[in-house]
């Protein structure tokens, strides 16, 4: 059986596949980027033990990428930042998805005992 450690961070990776597989390809622009950041968060904390969900698509990076002729790009997770909290029987593991080297590193930030 696996511990509440471990089943925290197993949490936490599916809510990372969900969030990137559900929306890698959405169209996105400065313009929309509030609204999908809310809705991706919205989203990802309707499922079990995600008890907080930070998106941010960086605007700077978004325009970047644009096809002006289109006025829109695909999002990508070079193209946002994430964290968060997944809470799973009272351990607590917090993560972040950020642009390393052009790459979108999701990582385990820490796991810990609620006190």
């Amino acid at each position: 059986m696996p511990t509440d450690a471990q089943q925290a961070c197993f949490e936490a990776g599916i809510k990372f596949g969900s969030l990137y597989h559900q929306f890698a390809g959405t169209p996105v622009s400065p313009a929309s980027a509030r609204s999908l950041e809310a809705a991706m968060a919205e989203a990802i904390e309707n499922q079990p033990y995600c008890e907080s969900v930070t998106v941010e698509i960086d605007d700077d990076r978004v325009d970047d990428e644009i096809d002006h002729e289109n006025g829109y790009t695909e999002l990508t997770g070079s193209l946002m930042d994430v964290e968060m909290r997944i809470d799973y029987e009272g351990v607590v593991a917090r993560t972040r998805m950020r642009t390393v080297d052009g790459y979108p590193l999701m990582e385990l930030v820490a796991v810990e005992a609620e006190r």
